[in-house]
């Protein structure tokens, strides 16, 4: 997301045998371990929780925001003269939700209000535009506190593919807080990226990457000479907004006939181009020309495996775009390590942090779906490469260039702990963690004080004996945790839960691990579960 010159490689940290701020430690075998610990289980947790608490207590900005909220790039001395990232916030909001459910800090829930109540009250394309009722991914006037374009082609300009994507983390939020302030806005944001939904061809994406908001006209492609090369017609980042249609229609909220013509459209579209051609396109607004991106690729085969019902072919398929990255955009400067890392993009051809750990995820999400670990050693060896942007103070600096939001933070986190969940042998062992939901997890105490709690009438005979009560938005949910011992008793809602073997009917079991084990609990009569 970031232009390649000569400025930019002043930036670069990376020399044999040290990376960004650390020297390079290894195994026995010379493979790159993380630089904090030898362990990837106490070292992931480390990285995590300095990144948040870097963010959480990051500087506040002359207009009286949290830096964060102005700009795309951290700088210590004095502050970056561009506006944020152009998914910044929704990329903030997908990793605190997850976030919130491995940790239940409530300053992280509480983050992703505030992030989302601002933005939506501060970036919203006018309700008689031509494309009404959308976000602006980009403040164009640094300080004004609004977002108002995009960030090269200004004023009046947005990105439908990041609309797509906030409005989803708005769904998500909805589910969390039973707010429908959110759920509103999700539909619509949603309902103006269906009815200019159209059916695509090998050059024109179903919907643009780049449009004027009021008049409807499609953005100019430039190169770095500011040379008209054509228009932003195309982008195959459209996961996200499929999975937001997917969350609308399972909702009955909004448009559904609306929703599921444009959910078909851009699906078909994909299956025909992208996925046959490899042409997946821009992402980043501050690019210049054409390129195509690696997070447009992996975000559609995470989509892929999260839908294979879609795909007839899908493992082919998801393999056939691990393929493509790794010959278009692997990098093997530290092959010596035993680990190819991941460029960020075609026209940026520069090892990414959040590339190569959004690899490692999808990779160990592939393994656990199919049972094929034959990757899952080197996906670790990603992860523990991208542990070296972040130094002890908990700033992430790009390999070769600065310190971004997206790429260093809420693009990085969720991937983290995506792989944790894939591959729970890499959570730590000394705490309790929810890996995994198939709902939200709308409220997760770990050490409850269920004093506090006292709404749910909980015996008090079980209060001092409770070690995890959570809640999830749907009743039917099955949630992965890693506990350091094996539970007593759980209970859905008031109801004992039986240890059971069936997978298809409510109850719990425990998959032993070296320490403690693997805890998974089906329910479908009760959103709250207590485990003792």
């Amino acid at each position: 997301m970031h232009l390649l010159s000569a400025q930019t490689m002043r930036y670069d940290k990376t020399t044999d045998g040290f990376l960004v701020f650390h020297s390079i430690q290894t195994d026995t075998n010379g493979k790159i371990i993380p630089w904090c610990n030898p362990k990837p289980q106490l070292a992931y947790e480390m990285i995590i929780h300095k990144l948040w608490n870097f963010w959480d207590t990051m500087r506040i900005d002359k207009n009286g925001l949290p830096y964060y909220m102005n700009h795309q790039v951290w700088l210590p001395n004095h502050n970056d003269g561009r506006g944020i990232g152009g998914d910044q916030m929704a990329m903030a909001l997908s990793s605190w939700q997850l976030l919130y459910q491995y940790t239940g800090n409530e300053r992280v829930r509480d983050n992703m209000r505030f992030i989302a109540d601002y933005y939506i009250t501060h970036s919203l394309s006018p309700s008689n535009a031509n494309w009404p009722n959308i976000p602006y991914p980009y403040n164009c006037y640094l300080y004004s506190g609004t977002y108002d374009g995009d960030m090269i082609l200004g004023e009046g300009f947005t990105q439908p593919d990041k609309a797509g994507s906030f409005a989803l983390e708005l769904v998500k939020i909805y589910m969390i807080t039973g707010d429908e302030k959110y759920l509103n806005h999700a539909i619509n944001i949603a309902n103006t990226l269906a009815i200019h939904t159209k059916k695509g061809d090998a050059d024109n994406s179903p919907l643009p990457f780049k449009v004027h908001t009021k008049t409807g006209k499609v953005g100019e492609l430039k190169n770095y000479k500011d040379e008209v090369l054509g228009h932003t017609l195309y982008t195959s980042n459209w996961a996200s907004t499929l999975e937001l249609y997917q969350h609308l229609i399972s909702l009955k909220k909004g448009q559904l006939n609306w929703y599921h013509s444009s959910f078909d459209k851009i699906l078909n579209w994909i299956k025909k181009y992208p996925l046959v051609n490899n042409k997946w396109g821009p992402f980043f607004e501050d690019v210049p020309g054409w390129s195509d991106t690696q997070m447009n690729a992996i975000g559609f085969a995470r989509f892929i495996m999260q839908n294979p019902t879609l795909f007839v072919d899908w493992k082919k398929q998801v393999k056939q775009i691990f393929d493509w990255v790794y010959a278009k955009l692997g990098n093997k400067t530290w092959d010596k390590y035993g680990v190819t890392v991941i460029n960020e993009q075609t026209s940026y051809p520069v090892p990414g942090n959040s590339h190569t750990s959004r690899q490692a995820a999808a990779e160990l999400l592939y393994a656990e779906l199919t049972g094929d670990t034959s990757r899952n050693q080197h996906a670790t060896l990603q992860l523990n490469w991208a542990t070296y942007m972040v130094n002890e103070a908990g700033i992430n600096n790009y390999p070769r260039d600065e310190v971004w939001f997206t790429d260093g933070y809420v693009d990085y986190i969720r991937h983290f702990l995506r792989a944790i969940a894939s591959l729970p042998s890499l959570a730590p062992t000394d705490a309790n963690h929810i890996l995994s939901s198939t709902s939200i997890i709308s409220r997760v105490d770990y050490s409850p004080n269920f004093n506090k709690y006292n709404q749910y009438d909980f015996p008090v005979s079980e209060e001092t004996e409770m070690k995890i009560f959570y809640r999830t938005f749907h009743k039917k949910s099955i949630e992965k945790i890693r506990m350091t011992k094996k539970p007593i008793a759980i209970f859905q809602g008031n109801l004992l839960v039986k240890e059971i073997d069936d997978n298809n009917v409510d109850g719990w079991n425990w998959k032993p691990m070296e320490v403690g084990g693997l805890l998974t609990v089906r329910h479908s009569k009760d959103q709250q579960i207590k485990i003792k």
